[in-house]
């Protein structure tokens, strides 16, 4: 839809808030508190009084004493049953874990000698320990650094003086540009055809090729020049405002 439909500057759009046109009553304009219930209860009508139920209490799991289920054996006196001694047979138990106590063939008597009677002493030449590595906790000469005697930071030495080479500076020479406005190069040749009569252009384009899909495109022959269809006669109106005013003609008085 073109922009020479509308008037103005004013285009179709969302509203931004509920307009009253929209609603056939009040709507949301009016929204009263309840009178049911205790909270957010209109203030301006009575309220009775609210009640809750309470909760069940848990019953009680312990007993002060036996009840009616408890029964006492005819047979059962203060010191246990009235009854002959009864024995029963048991299977043997099983061994649950196998025992660790030395049996008797782990001891020699025979090489007590060795600790019961007195002996000349005797040394053994036992092999370098190569296994054994203390901790180092003392510094090696690795740990410290030697400061350098080269450079003007020699720390208790006289250096001589530096000179170091520095680039060419724009400051205060041709290459300044005081007045900060551009140069030749900041420009760029403009299009004649901006100010002139402009020349026809022409592009080439590529050979297109024919489709090789499969589809069922109509032909040539599928088209019929003799049969001419009338086109219908409706066209596109103009979308009204919901919120447009009907218009009154000028009826004539009937006194007239």
């Amino acid at each position: 839809m073109g922009s020479d439909v509308w008037v103005g500057t004013w285009r179709p759009h969302r509203p931004r808030g509920p307009i009253a046109a929209l609603h056939s009553g009040p709507g949301p304009k009016y929204k009263l508190p309840s009178n049911t219930g205790y909270t957010l209860h209109d203030p301006s009508r009575t309220r009775a009084p609210a009640f809750t139920f309470g909760l069940r209490l848990p019953t009680q799991q312990t007993s002060c004493g036996p009840g009616p289920s408890h029964l006492v054996p005819a047979r059962m006196t203060a010191r246990g049953h009235d009854r002959t001694p009864a024995y029963s047979i048991y299977g043997r138990p099983r061994q649950a874990a196998p025992s660790l106590t030395p049996g008797p063939a782990r001891y020699f008597p025979e090489r007590a000698g060795n600790a019961t009677y007195p002996r000349a002493p005797r040394h053994t030449i036992a092999s370098r320990n190569w296994g054994t590595h203390t901790e180092q906790h003392v510094p090696g000469p690795g740990t410290y650094t030697v400061p350098s005697l080269l450079g003007p930071r020699v720390i208790g030495k006289v250096s001589a003086p530096n000179y170091s080479i520095y680039g060419r500076s724009t400051v205060g020479s041709v290459f300044e540009d005081l007045s900060k406005t551009p140069g030749p190069c900041a420009y760029h040749v403009v299009n004649p055809g901006v100010y002139k009569s402009r020349a026809p252009q022409f592009t080439m384009l590529p050979r297109t090729s024919l489709p090789k899909d499969s589809s069922l495109n109509p032909g040539p022959a599928a088209y019929n020049v003799d049969q001419h269809r009338k086109p219908r006669g409706w066209s596109f109106g103009i979308r009204h405002s919901d919120y447009l005013a009907q218009i009154l003609p000028n009826v004539p008085n009937r006194d007239d």
